[in-house]
């Protein structure tokens, strides 16, 4: 009897996707949305790490749901934004929370203070590399496997779902602009360390290019000179973006968008596409009125309402005007800033947001 059980759910796992085959399933874009990226799009799975790189205490939360569960926001982060954009009833569980059949709709890998290189974020205890958010998701693909029962089916069941990867941002501010820790800026140039992220990045992607991915969305870093934290330490003014910062960002940004084309010509099969973080920030930092904000060089808890403070400290009280604060503290933006961005990148606003073209297009490929 458990065999036929079991014989009768693989083959409603199989219906499944034949519908997505076949274009059904109108709300929802595409079966799963895998996520691999840093606190700006951790969701919880620092929470019970040994670190102090977590997000799991009022006032973060505040504006959410499901209250502090380890978002670096007060409310939704980008990829919260993307999903439901993608047309999901719910947001992707975390990989510390999912759960048997859950991982079906796809899991969120990131971690708070992770890098592409293995030592970046340290200093701030334990965090999920890039390298090991690809590990768990070569489980997952395993624990998929054994709920299709077969290899062909999981394969073509991934190959419709979206990928988001947003790593490279803790590589500078927790590895190379902290050289009282790190050597990296004593070891290279600006230059040959964004190639050696781009090497170590693309040697990732070959691994989830081979087990199923074939959407990928790579998310370029975003104008870290312009953070608070870093006005804070490091501008004249308190308004200036520091150039060098952003800068050495560019040069990683725009290897990335080259690696796009790189693995199109040499993956036929798959897409890859560029986001523009760095420019829709700069957008909104440039524009701000026109997006709402009124307050985008300090944060709504954190830097620039306590100098040296770089997260929310527990229990701290809030600017009370969220939607009009672009930063919701040191590093991380609002629930209103993440809203853009995320938006931006599912629909690109200009043709400059995302490369060759946006999420809502890859989905639909």
């Amino acid at each position: 009897m458990a065999h036929r059980n079991l014989s009768i759910m693989n083959i409603g796992i199989v219906l499944v996707v034949l519908l997505w085959s076949f274009g059904f399933g109108n709300a929802q874009q595409v079966p799963c949305y895998f996520i691999f990226g840093d606190s700006l799009t951790d969701n919880g799975n620092n929470n019970h790490l040994t670190t102090i790189a977590k997000a799991n205490y009022a006032p973060y939360g505040i504006d959410f749901p499901d209250g502090s569960s380890g978002r670096f926001s007060n409310g939704k982060t980008s990829v919260d934004v993307i999903a439901e954009q993608l047309g999901f009833n719910g947001y992707i569980s975390s990989y510390a929370s999912a759960r048997d059949r859950e991982i079906l709709r796809g899991v969120n890998y990131a971690s708070a203070a992770a890098g592409i290189r293995e030592e970046t974020g340290k200093q701030l205890g334990q965090r999920i590399s890039f390298r090991v958010q690809v590990l768990n998701y070569q489980k997952t693909v395993s624990q998929l496997g054994n709920i299709f029962g077969d290899e062909n089916t999981t394969s073509n069941y991934l190959s419709k779902c979206i990928y988001t990867i947003g790593l490279g941002s803790n590589d500078y501010l927790n590895n190379y602009f902290m050289p009282q820790i790190y050597s990296s800026s004593r070891q290279f140039t600006p230059q040959e360390y964004a190639n050696v992220l781009l090497q170590a990045y693309a040697q990732q992607l070959r691994i989830l290019y081979d087990y199923g991915a074939r959407k990928v969305a790579l998310f370029g870093v975003g104008p870290i000179g312009c953070s608070p934290s870093e006005l804070a330490q490091n501008s004249s003014d308190g308004r200036t973006c520091v150039a060098r910062i952003n800068s050495a960002n560019q040069l990683f940004n725009n290897g990335l968008k080259s690696l796009v084309d790189q693995f199109n010509n040499q993956f036929p099969d798959a897409r890859f596409i560029y986001v523009n973080v760095y420019g829709i920030f700069g957008d909104i930092i440039s524009n701000p009125s026109s997006y709402g904000f009124s307050v985008t060089n300090v944060g709504c808890c954190g830097v620039g309402r306590n100098n040296g403070q770089i997260t929310c400290l527990p229990r701290q009280s809030p600017c009370k005007d969220r939607n009009e604060y672009l930063f919701w503290d040191a590093f991380h933006p609002t629930e209103a800033g993440n809203t853009v961005i995320g938006k931006r990148a599912y629909n690109a606003q200009f043709a400059s947001d995302a490369y060759p073209f946006d999420i809502n297009h890859l989905a639909q490929i």
